[in-house]
């Protein structure tokens, strides 16, 4: 007759065969908190400054904050209580858009040699807001990406479905502009979705041509995410139940 296994080796077999717990990240939680409390302080000066809250919610940087501060604070959340992070195909889309933003501020809207310039005065109020907006947390989101996350999570194939919101962003943009009466302040958010000045044919080249430097800039993060070196104290990405990979 065999001896039964003891009750202590049985709780350490078992415990053995527990998966070890995620260690906590209060360094990572902090810079996202902190990250999101800039987005979160940026709209709200907008907010403030602004007469037509449905003409600055139609904006793609107000648009592209939120879904980074919802982004920053969810993972923040995460890396505090040691859960595992945020599926890279959302963290992804999240840094594409903000860069998007930062990008098209800084090289076009704020260019006058770009054709597209948005040059109207601004109050201190504006002014905090927009480089809060524009620059603070597209910097903080890069930061984040490259030093608190482990590389080689991003997918080449996200590249192209990362492009779905800034591609139905323009029938929004066009649809809302067809409703307002023609001459309403901001009745177009952006000069190169304007139709008033490019006409229809106008405005789907500009789209076109913001759609493929998008799709560049989108898989220019995802090679660089695959090549740029790992950070002491990143351990390598484990596969999830789908596709996606998430970072420690």
């Amino acid at each position: 007759m065999l001896d039964p296994i003891s009750p202590t080796t049985s709780t350490a077999v078992a415990a053995s065969a527990e998966p070890a717990a995620r260690p906590r990240r209060p360094v990572a939680a902090a810079f996202r908190a902190l990250a999101a409390l800039i987005g979160v302080t940026g709209i709200a000066l907008d907010v403030t400054a602004s007469h037509d809250l449905g003409r600055l919610f139609s904006y793609f940087t107000i648009q592209s904050n939120i879904l980074l501060v919802v982004v920053f604070a969810w993972s923040a959340h995460r890396a505090w209580t040691g859960r595992p992070a945020l599926s890279p195909r959302i963290t992804g889309a999240a840094l594409l858009y903000i860069c998007i933003t930062g990008l098209v501020f800084h090289f076009v809207l704020s260019n006058d040699a770009s054709g597209f310039a948005m040059t109207s005065q601004r109050t201190p109020l504006e002014t905090a807001a927009s480089q809060l907006l524009h620059t603070a947390t597209p910097l903080a989101a890069v930061l984040d990406w490259l030093v608190f996350t482990a590389p080689g999570a991003f997918l080449f194939r996200s590249a192209w479905q990362w492009l779905t919101y800034p591609l139905l962003y323009l029938p929004f943009a066009l649809i809302r502009g067809a409703l307002l009466a023609p001459g309403t302040e901001g009745r177009y958010p952006y000069p190169f979705v304007d139709v008033d000045l490019h006409g229809y044919p106008g405005v789907l080249t500009n789209a076109v041509v913001f759609a493929l430097a998008f799709y560049v800039l989108a898989l220019a993060l995802v090679l660089l995410d695959r090549i740029r070196p790992a950070l002491r104290g990143h351990r390598t990405r484990m596969p999830s139940t789908g596709s996606d990979r998430l970072d420690d």
